[in-house]
């Protein structure tokens, strides 16, 4: 089977890679899996686990599961795995919290610095996956998991080659090898499959879906756990406007970018969850506000068609990239929505949104989509976004009562609290409009109609599984 992927990876190090392909491949595993319909987690290399007290857990691991170079999973396998992770990624130590793990037998000892109820959604993280790491492979060119491929060759920005695990665990893998390739060109992909060469293909070109259909190929539509966002950089001056952020937030015209660019692919984003989850608010009807009123408070007036402060024209910088092709169309839109108000805004193409956003301060405003409950529950994007040690902090938001709201939200167990907790948090940051919430696109996948046991998850996690074939 051939599967065409939107994103390319320059390493297969699932402790890194920041694309989570390893995971996507079907090469890794991790502790637990997400269900996406019913936004709970259940058990996958571990079997069990349970909580001793508010900071200890006990997880007892999967037997009779072998990694691909046949050694056997143990406990000390998923502790070194674990360690790992922890020590390569600084993003996941801080969203796991972590103060030890010891192996005992077939469990794990898992000790966590503060109390913290959703560490059991957090080992659901791609970047969490199970790998031995004593393997003779180079961890970045060829990890050694469990899942139900194992890689055979990678090149780099451009494929890997997969084949079948046959002693995996969970039941024989109905495919013998996989061809799995990286191209960012929603034409290219949607030309690979529609010519034959490719099986399937994630994210094919908007505007040919339509097409592609006609053809007799299968389109498999799915409301995903994401938002596309305008993240506003708050180190900035502009930015540090309440008044601008509203001013910016109001020029979004959402029904235009669901239907001009995402050709009805999509639903209006209101704040970063979808409407249907149990903790997004029912947010109040827009009132009518004076914003030129608070613009002017913030030093704002208009000198011949032009914003400016204190004499000088507004001028801001916009970055986007072009992995997620609807993007710089968006961004597009906004810069012309705004020139009619007198700000000019300049665009700029990023190749790496999360490393340039973290280590470049210079830009006001960017094109973002991020998976908002990946792990069934509202805190880790409350936590990777607007906690000053996030991982995806990249608006540099340092707020004391909207940090001292997620801190106690990942105190709180009783799910009923949790939900009530993050409505609160979704809408204090709305109250400020800290980032602005464009779209929920779908999650679009072409697929030839001899292909079985595809399955477009919302979480967007498991893509080659054990239950794909090509008949």
């Amino acid at each position: 089977m051939h599967f065409v992927y939107n994103f390319s990876t320059q390493s297969l190090d699932p402790h890194r890679d920041s694309s989570y392909v390893p995971l996507r491949a079907g090469v890794t595993e991790t502790l637990f899996k997400l269900n996406d319909k019913t936004l709970s987690v259940y058990p996958w290399l571990a079997r069990s686990f349970e909580q001793v007290n508010e900071t200890t857990w006990r997880i007892y691991i999967r037997e009779n599961v072998s990694f691909h170079n046949g050694k056997l999973l143990d406990a000390q396998a998923v502790k070194r795995s674990l360690d790992r992770s922890i020590e390569e990624n600084v993003g996941l130590r801080s969203a796991l919290r972590i103060k030890s793990i010891t192996s005992e037998a077939s469990s794990l000892l898992i000790e966590t610095t503060t109390p913290y109820p959703e560490l059991v959604n957090e080992l659901v993280h791609p970047n969490t996956s199970i790998i031995d790491v004593t393997a003779d492979n180079a961890i970045d060119q060829k990890p050694v998991g469990t899942g139900p491929y194992h890689v055979t060759s990678f090149q780099p920005g451009s494929n890997i080659q997969l084949e079948r695990h046959d002693a995996y665990w969970d039941g024989q893998p109905k495919l013998d090898t996989v061809t799995f390739t990286f191209n960012e060109d929603p034409g290219s992909r949607t030309m690979a499959l529609r010519s034959g060469e490719a099986d399937i293909v994630y994210r094919p070109e908007i505007e040919m879906i339509d097409t592609l259909e006609q053809d007799g190929l299968i389109v498999d539509k799915a409301e995903t756990f994401r938002v596309h966002q305008l993240t506003m950089n708050l180190e900035r001056e502009h930015m540090q406007s309440l008044a601008m952020r509203r001013l910016i937030d109001s020029l979004i015209n959402r029904e235009q970018i669901v239907d001009g660019i995402l050709n009805g692919y999509a639903s209006p984003a209101v704040g970063p969850f979808l409407p249907s989850f149990p903790f997004a608010p029912a947010y109040p009807s827009d009132e009518a506000e004076d914003i030129a009123d608070l613009l002017e408070q913030d030093g704002y007036e208009q000198v011949d068609g032009l914003l400016t402060k204190d004499g000088n024209p507004v001028q801001l910088k916009l970055l986007t990239y072009n992995a997620r092709p609807d993007l710089p169309l968006i961004a597009q839109l906004i810069q012309s929505d705004a020139k009619q108000v007198g700000i000019t805004i300049d665009i700029q193409m990023i190749d790496t949104p999360e490393e340039y956003m973290a280590s470049e301060r210079d830009w006001d405003l960017a094109t973002y989509s991020n998976l908002t409950a990946p792990r069934g529950d509202g805190g880790y994007y409350l936590n990777a976004t607007f906690h000053p040690d996030g991982a995806l902090n990249f608006s540099g938001v340092e707020d004391t009562a909207l940090t001292q709201m997620i801190d106690r939200l990942n105190q709180t167990v009783d799910r009923d609290q949790r939900d009530q907790m993050t409505e609160g948090i979704a809408q204090y940051v709305d109250e400020r409009v800290i980032n602005s919430f464009l779209v929920h696109p779908s999650t679009n996948v072409a697929l030839k109609d001899n292909v079985r046991g595809w399955v477009t998850e919302k979480s967007e996690y498991y893509m080659i599984t054990k239950d794909l074939e090509v008949l």
